[in-house]
């Protein structure tokens, strides 16, 4: 069975079988439980007599919590937090001379060696470690059923990284762990049952449990040795790597890609080098990057004879040459931006290489074009220049959220400028402390009352209103309840915050499942959800997710970006739409959107804001938005209310290429407001399909990861009131002859 493989693999490290059945080394482990909660460091990471301060970098808020927590742990006689801890060992001396312990020394990486039994509790110990270090969950809370997002939160982001750093910490490298995979059960499962198979002699890994899977990319130690025991070893490694019929060690079975996107780790390839100086007597002076990829050492090794090589920079120019003729070029890419998140190396910036070069391909393609620069205003029509060809070219715009136009507004423009004129550029500082100018008094006023609220706090961006908001209200102690397709800012606020992050399934049901699952949960419960889904343009069920948080007592936060001048009779928002302004506890947005400036906001009772005002960190810490800038929102706000057309209009832009969209055949999901998504699924197709309707003079954004799950990649239209209707029928015509160019199904119009 696979746990005596793994004992085996594990054997340089398993550390000689012991109990731990002291009480106070039992305190000490707890101990650093917590300490790992409170910090996100490690067991591994810690050394007991590193400074908090200077070593670790833990402020002395965080110091202060952890202490009183473990007071209150342990039932300390005290109160009061002892101010001459420095480091853990000072807490152990601490705790012990309070406890009446005499003080044992604690085994951090503590092991056992025993039966199979035995090694699944050190493989879960293991594992718990890598996600208690990249969620700052302690390891008490991760057992082993614990749904990895719907009970501890974890995104998929964060899933990938600690997918990928579960082999090296288990000695299983090279593992690869499907993504649907939910629990750390799931995982030791999927190892028992795909990972390995046990060897009758020496526990070696069979050829079969790779012939039999070609999915399984399993690459281990135990299989690289196998491999390079004889003089000929490398040869013959390099010659699998290599084989494009019987390939079954990488995958896609591409040969150009770096040794480290393909799958090895550091120690193959270290391996790797060392053999090709050695034994086959590469020169010390080339470099690693020289030869970074099978493709590259296959030229070297037949370009060598026995002790006598030849020159590698020659053979390089050779390669470069041959793919600039096309010789060596793919049809496609199968990597998508996901595979550059985890990428292992000693190098910090060796990803950001990687990156580069895949990311230069897809431009030089014209699939990846992002970040080109207008040489325009933002209308309906604009400007755009084309960093990779050089060339500037006027595209039909469908890639703005300047929802009602107000970005190009006279009266918006001049407000910005008479207040550049009578306040200046900006005033330099916090909110707190000379920061504040009688403008950013008048627009919070001016968002409470649009908002229908007794009070409003404005920040310095959108994504700084949900990190300072929502770190500031939930803590350690409480439960955040977030949609799944929610905004990445709202996602790191709940990271930032500490609190248990519950990841709900984008439905209702799902939510209520989980709020009755912690009902009688001690701490505060928030729930957190986008007004409009920014990707997919569905509006939230509102009336039946306020019925759910009464029922559990949880309070709302409703993020507002896209709702905000788009939803409701005057444009307030969600809550106006569906008739409950007022009934929420906290309304959150950005003003660059149809507001058509820089900056968020939180609109809420007046106590709520309040504290908000000093226990925000990214408003209390942060400059906030020039007086110019909240001149022109004023403005914006009060164009919105004198000019209601524009609201009008924006929504029969709307419904008439919705419906010309939906006839064509497209996929739009439940898109019910200004963000029409055309769901394609397939990363490589969307991007083909993007560059299509560019070559068409249309732009609007192709959406792949990280801004939308692999395998839902889609292209997003945003309709402005300033799109005429020939805008919008020659848009329509450009998306069907692209589709029909990149062979997506669409219907013919008559």
């Amino acid at each position: 069975m696979f746990f005596v493989l793994w004992r085996s693999v594990m054997s340089d490290v398993i550390m000689e079988e012991h109990e731990v059945a002291e009480s106070f080394e039992k305190i000490q482990q707890g101990i650093l439980n917590l300490f790992e909660s409170h910090t996100g460091y490690g067991k591994k990471d810690i050394i007991l007599d590193n400074r908090f301060d200077s070593d670790y970098g833990i402020d002395s808020i965080t110091l202060t919590t952890l202490l009183s927590d473990i007071i209150k742990e342990y039932k300390i006689p005290t109160t009061k937090v002892p101010e001459d801890i420095n480091t853990l060992n000072d807490i152990f001396n601490y705790v012990s001379s309070q406890l009446n312990f005499d003080k044992k020394e604690v085994n951090i990486n503590s092991d056992m060696k025993a039966g199979d039994k035995q090694v699944k509790s050190l493989l879960i110990d293991k594992i718990q470690s890598v996600v208690a270090r990249h969620t700052g969950y302690s390891v008490d809370q991760l057992g082993i059923n614990v749904d990895f997002e719907s009970d501890l939160g974890i995104d998929s982001v964060t899933l990938v990284s600690i997918f990928s750093d579960i082999p090296k910490a288990t000695g299983l490298e090279g593992v690869k762990f499907p993504e649907d995979l939910r629990s750390i059960a799931q995982l030791i499962d999927y190892l028992d049952k795909n990972a390995a198979s046990e060897n009758d002699s020496d526990n070696k890994l069979k050829e079969e449990s790779l012939k039999g899977n070609p999915e399984n990319t399993l690459k281990t130690e135990k299989k690289a040795e196998t491999n390079l025991d004889d003089d000929s070893g490398w040869k013959n490694f390099l010659s699998q790597l290599l084989d494009t019929e019987d390939n079954h060690l990488l995958p896609d079975r591409n040969v150009k890609y770096s040794f480290s996107s393909l799958g090895l780790n550091q120690q193959h390839i270290n391996k790797l080098y060392n053999k090709l100086i050695h034994e086959f007597k590469m020169p010390n002076q080339i470099k690693i990057s020289e030869c970074d990829t099978p493709e590259k050492i296959l030229h070297y090794i037949q370009a060598s004879k026995e002790f006598e090589l030849a020159p590698i920079k020659e053979i390089i120019s050779q390669i470069s040459q041959a793919r600039e003729n096309g010789i060596f070029e793919e049809d496609d890419d199968p990597r998508t931006m996901k595979d550059f998140v985890a990428i292992e190396h000693k190098d910090l910036f060796h990803k950001t290489r990687e990156f580069r070069k895949f990311y230069t391909k897809k431009q030089r393609q014209q699939l990846y074009w992002y970040g080109m620069p207008l040489e325009s205003r933002c209308q309906n029509r604009a400007l755009i220049y084309d960093e990779t060809t050089g060339k500037r070219r006027e595209f039909l715009m469908f890639a703005s959220n300047n929802y009602l136009g107000l970005a190009n507004h006279p009266k918006v423009i001049e407000a910005i400028c008479d207040g550049a004129r009578q306040y200046g550029a900006t005033n330099t500082g916090c909110r707190l402390i000379g920061g504040s100018n009688i403008l950013h008094k008048e627009l919070e006023a001016k968002l409470a009352n649009l908002k229908g609220r007794e009070a409003c706090i404005v920040y310095p961006s959108g994504y700084s209103a949900n990190l300072g908001g929502i770190s500031a209200l939930a803590g350690p102690k409480d439960l955040i309840f977030t949609d799944a397709i929610n905004h990445m800012s709202i996602q790191d606020g709940c990271k930032l915050s500490g609190a248990g992050r519950k990841i709900y399934q984008h439905n209702l049901e799902n939510l209520e499942l989980l709020l009755d699952k912690y009902a009688d949960h001690e701490g505060g419960k928030l729930i957190v959800t986008d007004g409009v889904f920014s990707m997919h343009g569905d509006i939230v069920d509102l009336p039946r997710l306020m019925q759910i948080a009464n029922k559990y007592n949880a309070r709302v936060l409703v993020d507002d970006a896209h709702s905000t001048g788009v939803l409701g009779k005057t444009g307030s928002g969600t809550t106006e739409h569906f008739g409950m302004k007022g009934e929420v506890d906290l309304e959150l947005g950005t003003m660059s959107k149809a507001l058509a400036g820089v900056g968020g906001f939180i609109c809420g009772d007046e106590d709520v804001i309040e504290y908000l005002r000093f226990y925000s960190n990214s408003y209390v810490f942060a400059a906030t938005i020039p007086a110019a800038v909240a001149a022109g929102l004023i403005a914006s706000i009060e164009v919105m209310e004198t000019e209601p057309q524009r609201l009008s209009k924006l929504w029969s832009n709307i419904h008439y290429l919705r419906s010309h969209l939906l006839s064509a055949g497209f996929d739009l999901e439940n898109s019910a407001s200004a963000i029409l998504p055309i769901v394609i699924g397939n990363d490589q197709k969307t991007l083909e399909f993007g560059r299509a309707v560019r070559a068409r003079g249309m732009y609007c954004q192709s959406v792949v990861y990280p801004g939308i799950a692999v395998g839902d990649a889609r292209l997003r239209i945003s309709v402005t009131s300033e799109h005429t209707i020939d805008d919008l029928d020659l848009a329509a015509q450009i998306l069907v002859e692209s589709a029909k160019e990149v062979n997506i199904p669409v219907v013919n119009s008559n």
